[in-house]
This record gives C-alpha cells, structure tokens and sequence, in this order.
C-alpha cells in the first residue's frame, strides 16, 4: 500500500499563517485606557505640576514592554490617540491636551510629548502618529523602557497654554474625558476590534 507523504509546501503555509496570526497579536498594544473628570480644583492641586494628570502605577499596562526596539519594534511604529470628550464646558472654547511619555531613561531633556487635536466640543478625537515624529521623542531611550505618562490639559496658544492659567478657566473646567493610547509596531496597522471595551466607530471625528 503507497502512503502519501503529506505536501511540505502546505505544513509550510500553514506555519506562515500561524506565525502571522501569533505576531498579530504582538503588533499593537494599549499602553493605558483613562477615564476621569477633570476640575480647576484638581489643575490647581496636581502634584508636582498643575494642569497635569498623572497616568503610572496601576493606569499603565503592567504588560507593556520592557524595550520598545526589540522583539518587536514599537519605537518606530505609530501611536493611536483616541480622545474621548464626555463633558466640556459650553462654548466652543478650543482646548487640547499634551500627552507626555515619561522614560524609565532619558537623554538631554529627558522626556517627549505629542498633541491630541485641538476640539471644541464633546466628541471622538482620534489620530496616528509616527514615534520618530513627535516632540523630542529622541530624548527617550526606547530600549529601556516607559515608567510613566503625563496628560496636561491646554488652550491652543502652544506648549505653555496651561488651562490652570486662564483667567476664563470656567472655559475648560469641569470637563471629562476618556484617553486611550494604542501602540503599533512597525509596519503595522491599527486594529480598533482588538482594543477592549470600545464602542462603535459612530461620532469619531
């Protein structure tokens, strides 16, 4: 009786598939989902620096890598910023938020940010960008590591406009938001149905 020997190039396809699909899941990851509200009392009070919320401890992803270059480079990929605004004062008043990554080591300065999009009212903000683009991201040693990060609630008159500072403060406060930052390694495209507890994609601006 002639046994048939399985097709090499088929056990080959089907190790390809299962190594893309076992990858996929290593391709994106959520560096920290926050929901809070936000008032002039809790700018005013932020230690060590007003108009600042602090996301570390327990609000980072316990998971996220160690080194950001390798296995799997996220260094050079991309971050999703979804901005969820629940509740903002009325107006129109434009207002933004810096987004700070806070490096387990730093070089020169020490630390970057990047910028959500300036809104004006409640809403889904949403927006990509390059890890090598943002504000002093080549201040961060990316092999080592991000310890913590640093939301600071803005106007739109650049990198000083603290909302803390405002003589019309009622403007921006009390507001709440909902803040999650996706990770995408090179190469890779973001997947919103693998980001937990999302809702649909209507209202997204």
């Amino acid at each position: 009786m002639l046994t048939r020997l399985p097709n090499p190039a088929a056990f080959l396809s089907l190790g390809l598939v299962l190594l893309s699909a076992a990858m996929s899941h290593a391709e994106q990851f959520v560096l920290f989902d926050v929901t809070f509200p936000y008032t002039k009392a809790d700018a005013d009070n932020a230690k060590p620096n007003p108009s600042h919320y602090y996301v570390k401890g327990d609000k980072l992803n316990a998971e996220r890598p160690k080194d950001w270059t390798a296995p799997v480079d996220y260094r050079h990929g991309t971050v999703h910023v979804r901005l969820e605004v629940i509740e903002k004062p009325a107006g129109g008043e434009p207002t933004t938020w810096s987004v700070c990554y806070i490096p387990n080591k730093g070089q020169r300065h020490g630390y970057g940010c990047l910028g959500t999009d300036v809104y004006h009212e409640t809403g889904v903000y949403e927006k990509e960008i390059p890890m090598t683009s943002f504000w002093q991201n080549d201040d961060i040693v990316w092999s080592e590591g991000i310890k913590e990060m640093h939301l600071v609630i803005k106007d739109n008159s650049g990198g000083s406009g603290h909302a803390h500072k405002r003589p019309d403060h009622e403007k921006f406060f009390p507001t709440k938001i909902r803040m999650t930052l996706i990770q995408i390694s090179t190469g890779a495209k973001y997947d919103p149905t693998l980001v937990p507890n999302l809702p649909p994609a209507a209202g997204r601006k």
